[in-house]
């Protein structure tokens, strides 16, 4: 996930076209006919984005894991709410509409935090369709690099209640220190009782535990293996050897 200084401009550029590449993938899996999820919103945003004249590509090497991933986040989300997680916080979180289509417990509040121009093209196109949030919804448009956890507290974040924090898609496009200060920033807003959800490396399991987080670990080749998308070929190249890591703070 490319990421410049105070990105913004047209959705079609940087930060955009990897959103967007995202929901391709999401609308792709949604039309399988055995679907690991499906997101009727992905392709509002693929419609809305052609209108602009972007040209979508087809889906590629990869798309298969990107799915297992999803759906593992899903998962996760649910699970959260399942042991009493009402408040949520979303990093980089895309045009993934995760607040619309999943199945949230009631006083779920989520906060997503992105580029402006990739949260305000998601706002507007679901408004077209008259598409409302399943939860309280906070966009908080800011770049991850920046000081996010201001503008988090900013937009009502309870410092006290615990909280789902889910870093998707994005470690991977930031320098070691950067990362680092990201678990370290996530930790400093978390209460106990909390979970963090993340697609990273060993590194970051070791930050975590570090931290006093209990970390479960899995291997994305394992996961794509338990949900029947083994990679052989292309495939299996454009599959990164990444962890998905559930970790949990005390109670």
């Amino acid at each position: 996930m490319t990421r410049t200084d105070n990105d913004g401009g047209d959705i079609a550029d940087n930060v955009g076209a990897t959103a967007l590449g995202g929901a391709i993938t999401r609308a792709a899996e949604s039309q399988r006919d055995c679907p690991l999820f499906t997101d009727p919103y992905a392709q509002f945003f693929l419609d809305a984005a052609t209108a602009r004249g972007w040209r979508a590509p087809s889906p590629g090497p990869g798309a298969d894991y990107t799915a297992v991933r999803t759906k593992w986040f899903d998962e996760q989300f649910i699970a959260a709410g399942a042991n009493g997680i009402e408040q949520t916080v979303i990093l980089a979180a895309g045009l993934d509409a995760r607040a619309w289509r999943l199945p949230w417990v009631q006083g779920s509040v989520v906060y997503e935090i992105d580029q402006p121009s990739v949260l305000e093209f998601k706002a507007d196109t679901l408004a077209a369709h008259g598409a409302r949030p399943a939860v309280t919804y906070h966009a908080v448009p800011v770049d991850v690099r920046q000081d996010w956890p201001k503008a988090l507290r900013q937009a009502g974040f309870d410092r006290v209640a615990p909280t789902l924090c889910v870093v998707e898609g994005l470690l991977s496009h930031l320098p070691a220190a950067e990362q680092e200060l990201l678990v370290q920033r996530i930790t400093d807003l978390s209460a106990s009782s909390s979970r963090v959800a993340v697609e990273g490396h060993g590194d970051v399991a070791t930050w975590l535990t570090h931290r006093d987080w209990a970390v479960e670990t899995t291997e994305a080749l394992d996961l794509m293996e338990r949900y029947g998308r083994s990679p052989s070929g292309e495939e299996a190249n454009a599959t990164p050897r990444s962890l998905l890591i559930d970790a949990r703070l005390a109670g």
